[in-house]
């Protein structure tokens, strides 16, 4: 798994999914594991497979903090906004607001869907989101805005 973490911030998502695949036949199949192949998928570009892992995570634990916030980061790709800014508020009120990263994504899905609800054209707009990763855990999505 560290070795997926290391590609990923190498930003090599192909290589680090194989290392998560990898270390899920070490460690077995659980919540870390499936929010990390779902962050490798995301950062692929592949939406659907992302949102099933991450989804299978938080079926494992529905308080995985990691998970709730990059299934955020998969529904703002998406342009489900309204979804992201309730999946980034779970995530920021069980990190207790500690994590800064969780904040700016709550605060970008709560403009977003500000923005959406005042200003029908912005729905035309297409933003471009990456997912970076910080540290362990820790992701930030990060826009054109």
């Amino acid at each position: 798994m560290t070795v997926g973490h290391r590609l990923m911030e190498a930003g090599e998502p192909e290589l680090a999914l194989k290392a998560y695949l990898r270390g899920a036949g070490e460690v077995g199949i659980n919540a870390d594991v499936l929010s990390a192949i779902g962050s490798a998928n995301l950062a692929l570009g592949r939406l659907g497979q992302a949102e099933k892992s991450l989804k299978r995570a938080l079926d494992l634990d529905p308080n995985f903090v990691p998970a709730l916030n990059n299934l955020g980061v998969v529904k703002m790709e998406q342009g489900q906004t309204g979804e992201a800014r309730v999946l980034f508020q779970r995530a920021f009120a069980l990190d207790s607001g500690e994590t800064d990263s969780i904040r700016q994504n709550l605060m970008l899905a709560i403009a977003q869907s500000e923005a959406n609800v005042y200003d029908p054209q912005q729905q035309e707009q297409k933003g471009g989101f990456r997912l970076v990763r910080q540290e362990k855990g820790k992701y930030v999505l990060l826009s054109d805005l």
